[in-house]
């Protein structure tokens, strides 16, 4: 009875442990519930008009983006205009950014679109709530941990490969639809794929029915190309992307009247259409369907919140803003809960529009809720004219959406800059091609710190000795005064990747057949583990086994925790063990250097100590 007790009570006491560290968890989170406020304290008309001014403008840009969003996701274009508008207003009641500007964006379309071109699935419109939903839960959880932080230790090339792969990929699937023939496996709104598609696949299929092309099409997208780029460079401070597509729209309505005819045209939607879907929790399968889309969601957060933190970043550089990634990684989380219940699609940081609502002018949140507001009313009004926008001339639209993702520069640079930085460029960009993004994006990261961990875990090891003047200097196994002993120097990380690299060194040291005694200065070792502790044991077995010592001078706190919470210390022996002394840096060798002594059982030899204080010096 008294043995029960006393496990309620450790239970208890470890109960309430897990509750006070919980508790200050969140109270150390510093996540906002309402950090608008603060962007709206002491607001003025002349801020409303600049927010209403960069509002108008995002929207003019949101609303044809989330329809060419939509037809890249294979989605019905209703989709990306209502992820367009919630998401806009949604999230800067949490957002740490003045200017950023959320919705549907390219690389998060296309993972979309690339996960069920290669899993093909029967109801994919109805799992879209769900996955959304999924999205915003990673996200929301991601921010509550506090693991946007982690965001910044993703490569650069690991990004410039991604979205270059993604915009190669987007540019070859609107290829049928400048064709006006009906591809295998091209994404068509409301419609499913009948097998497995690929970069290679939808290409090899659009060169095979190259015969079939429609001129009409190829015309209309010629002249929405050529329309573009003329408004692109000569009025760059209007709507271009809108006007485009508006000229072109009416182009084709007067066209169709003619000897030329018709072309494919996108299906019209009514606020019938708009009705919300929502995640169905209740149906069977439903566990089965969170696990057969757990993967892709979880990718579509990490993208998600890449972006988002690349491009609040990217702003904060030219407004002198802080962002908190944490805080803005919630704002995104909340913004997909909310489209996940609204017939939307994922919703991500946009950098051309938040880009165009800081050249606008905004000065607070509340120029991205004007955005969202004219995106919906867009969608109410504007909607049974959709039915009248060429499929072709969205298409070239898209691609030229994609062209501008091609950012040669960075390519050049990630090519030249190291051969990792290549490897990684390249593996990400083919990976980009050959699996679906969901994959890519991970086995680019995986290589990336594959690749680091490589760099990194090469401790450099330095034999030193004591000169004629009593310095420690660097030396050579033939120069060593007593050839009985070896003094190491141990410099760098000792984490798990540097463990076996750093034994087989050490290894190689005691090949002499004179040396006897191996001192450790572990001074500037860092972040030892369980491996590199276990292979500390492995050097003292095998030392052992030769009729040899191990001692370790210079141990730190932090390595003489490890070492001590690890139980080392017991194998060692703790006459084998000297702590740093930061007020003598060398008297830690030279007690190992007493202790190897005694171990030979020589007491003759003097030991100096050169110290001088007024100098930095290493143990």
């Amino acid at each position: 009875m008294i043995i029960t007790h006393r496990r309620i009570r450790k239970l208890r006491a470890f109960g309430r442990g897990l509750l006070r560290e919980t508790k200050r968890f969140v109270l150390d989170n510093n996540l906002d519930p309402l950090p608008i406020r603060r962007g709206l304290s002491h607001y003025s008309t002349w801020k409303l008009r600049h927010d209403f001014k960069a509002g108008i403008n995002v929207a003019l840009l949101a609303f044809p983006q989330g329809m060419a969003y939509a037809v890249i996701a294979g989605l019905p274009i209703h989709y990306g205009i209502t992820c367009s508008a919630i998401a806009a207003m949604v999230a800067p009641l949490l957002s740490s950014s003045r200017h950023t500007i959320l919705g549907p964006t390219n690389a998060t379309a296309f993972m979309i679109f690339s996960y069920f071109a290669v899993y093909p699935h029967p109801n994919k419109l109805e799992l879209m709530p769900l996955l959304v939903f999924m999205v915003g839960i990673f996200l929301v959880l991601g921010a509550y941990f506090r693991v946007a932080e982690l965001i910044q230790y993703v490569s650069r090339s690991v990004v410039v490969g991604y979205i270059t792969g993604a915009a190669v990929l987007i540019m070859v699937n609107q290829l049928p639809a400048l064709m006006g023939v009906d591809v295998g496996g091209v994404p068509v709104p409301g419609e499913e794929a009948s097998s497995a598609r690929t970069f290679f696949s939808v290409l090899r299929d659009a060169v095979d029915r190259a015969d079939e092309t429609d001129w009409r099409t190829v015309v209309l997208a010629l002249g929405t190309a050529g329309v573009y780029f003329v408004l692109h460079r000569r009025f760059r401070t209007l709507p271009v992307f809108a006007l485009t597509l508006v000229v072109m729209t009416g182009v084709a309505a007067g066209l169709s009247r003619t000897a030329f005819g018709e072309v494919a045209t996108f299906d019209s939607f009514h606020l019938a259409d708009l009705i919300p879907a929502v995640p169905r929790f209740s149906e069977r399968g439903m566990l089965f369907d969170i696990s057969q889309l757990f993967a892709v969601a979880f990718s579509v957060a990490f993208l998600a919140s890449l972006e988002n933190s690349v491009m609040s970043k990217t702003l904060a550089s030219r407004s002198g803003d802080r962002p908190d990634v944490n805080q803005d990684m919630l704002s995104v989380g909340l913004a997909n809960l909310s489209t996940a219940f609204l017939s939307g699609m994922p919703a991500s940081g946009s950098l051309t529009r938040s880009a165009l609502n800081y050249a606008s002018g905004a000065v607070s949140q509340l120029s991205s809720i004007i955005s969202g507001f004219l995106c919906a009313a867009g969608a109410l009004l504007l909607g049974p004219t959709i039915g009248y926008v060429p499929k072709c001339c969205l298409a070239i639209l898209v691609i030229c959406i994609a062209l501008s993702l091609i950012n040669v520069r960075h390519i050049r640079t990630s090519l030249l800059a190291t051969r990792s930085d290549a490897v990684v460029l390249m593996t990400t960009f083919l990976a980009a091609l050959l699996t679906p993004l969901n994959v890519a994006i991970f086995l680019g990261v995986g290589t990336s710190i594959a690749l680091y961990l490589r760099k990194a875990s090469r401790p450099h090891l330095v034999e030193y000795g004591f000169n004629e003047e009593g310095d420690l200097a660097e030396s050579r196994p033939e120069s060593r005064q007593n050839p009985s002993i070896s003094i190491v120097h141990v410099e760098g990380e000792l984490f798990f990747g540097a463990a076996e690299l750093f034994r087989t060194q050490i290894q190689r040291t005691c090949t002499d057949p004179n040396l006897r005694i191996v001192i450790l200065r572990m001074r500037n070792a860092r972040h030892l583990d369980a491996t590199s502790v276990i292979a500390l044991e492995d050097l003292v077995e095998f030392l052992r086994s030769k009729g040899r010592d191990l001692i370790i001078s210079g141990a730190t706190k932090a390595v003489y925790r490890v070492l001590r919470n690890s139980g080392f210390i017991e194998i060692l022996g703790r006459e084998n063990l000297f702590m740093y002394s930061p007020r003598n840096p060398n008297i830690s060798t030279r007690n190992a250097l007493i202790r190897a002594r005694e171990l030979l059982g020589t007491e003759t030899a003097e030991v100096r100590i050169y110290y001088d204080p007024t100098k930095e010096t290493k143990d």
